[in-house]
């Protein structure tokens, strides 16, 4: 049953929507072991340009099946174009190239600054503001995963080679921020399946282009089935089905509240590891997984502020559930 409430002011509850972003969290967690294995044959820029192509035509051939429209007006055109830069094109660039560069514990770490981006765009343009309970969970999350990566083995590297992959990291998490506020406004108006294929179309043809050179110069005859299987897994769980539930989370219940929920892949991540490899976790780990999902569980009691939508579209059961409905 869906209940409306006002547009100022949102209190979730635990719903079918909390339960689409777990289910996310979960395909990502796996798609970091998942891609580790895949990049043992294919290049790293080929890999995500090939990903990202199927996506994208996935995507293209899911809005026909379900009659959506392609229009765009002006002003939409320009912030596709925006967002499909921001978070498929230099954010897509910036992610690989930084994690060549640093460990994975640096990366885990920095992409977790995420949320903490989210919440102070959201603020500063006014977007969403949310309440003491918000901005508590989201530290409360973050110093969890803080301690998910400090109680590893390998703990934090802070070495000098190590700078210019945190940078570049740092940067892909600042840019997933602008992706998810930027994408608030247009999810007012077009289902998160329409945005997330429409900006990709703008995104990815870019993407594709800068990794040409690797393209070319991969070997496609010597990459086995399992990598294959990698590939696929990552084009059409982690991005189609996975985008498509971040947008629906934005649209649904806000960024901030969306954002906090990449705190849990590092969870699953570690999780994962541990019962498909045989990692143990460390008491400090233990720890912060309890710690994140706290943190999460206090964003989710808070309340969030909205800027009320100057335009809004009918909801549909399969589209465009009311931002502010409690399902």
């Amino acid at each position: 049953m869906l209940e409306s409430t006002s547009p100022a002011r949102t209190r979730a509850r635990f719903s079918s929507t909390d339960l689409l972003m777990l289910f996310a969290m979960l395909i990502w967690g796996v798609n970091f072991t998942i891609i580790k294995i895949a990049l043992r044959s294919f290049s790293p820029l080929a890999f995500n340009a090939l990903r990202f192509a199927l996506a994208t035509l996935v995507l293209l051939v899911m809005m026909l099946l379900r009659g959506e429209s392609f229009y765009l007006s002006r002003r939409d055109v320009v912030g596709m174009i925006l967002l499909g830069l921001a978070g498929h094109t230099i954010y897509q660039m910036f992610f690989i190239r930084g994690l060549a560069s640093t460990t994975p514990g640096n990366t885990s770490l920095l992409m977790a600054t995420s949320p903490v981006f989210v919440a102070l765009y959201g603020h500063i343009l006014r977007i969403e503001r949310g309440n003491r309970k918000v901005w508590a969970g989201i530290i409360l999350s973050f110093a969890g995963v803080l301690l998910l990566i400090l109680g590893g083995a390998n703990g934090l590297a802070l070495d000098r080679a190590s700078t210019t992959g945190d940078l570049l990291v740092l940067g892909a998490s600042m840019l997933w921020a602008v992706y998810t506020v930027g994408s608030k406004p247009l999810l007012a108006r077009h289902s998160a399946l329409k945005l997330t294929a429409m900006a990709m179309l703008a995104g990815v043809p870019p993407l594709v282009l800068l990794s040409l050179p690797d393209l070319l110069r991969q070997n496609w005859g010597a990459i086995p089935p399992l990598h294959w299987f990698g590939l696929f897994y990552s084009a059409l769980l982690s991005v189609v089905v996975g985008y498509t539930i971040w947008g629906t989370g934005v649209q649904r219940v806000g960024s901030a509240r969306t954002a906090i929920y990449s705190n849990v892949t590092p969870v699953v991540a570690i999780l994962v590891a541990w019962v498909a490899l045989g990692d143990r976790l460390a008491l400090l780990q233990w720890l912060g997984a309890v710690v994140v999902i706290g943190g999460l569980l206090l964003t989710r009691r808070g309340r969030v502020h909205e800027r009320p939508a100057e335009e809004k579209r009918p909801a549909t059961p399969l589209n465009d559930a009311p931002r502010q409905a409690q399902v």
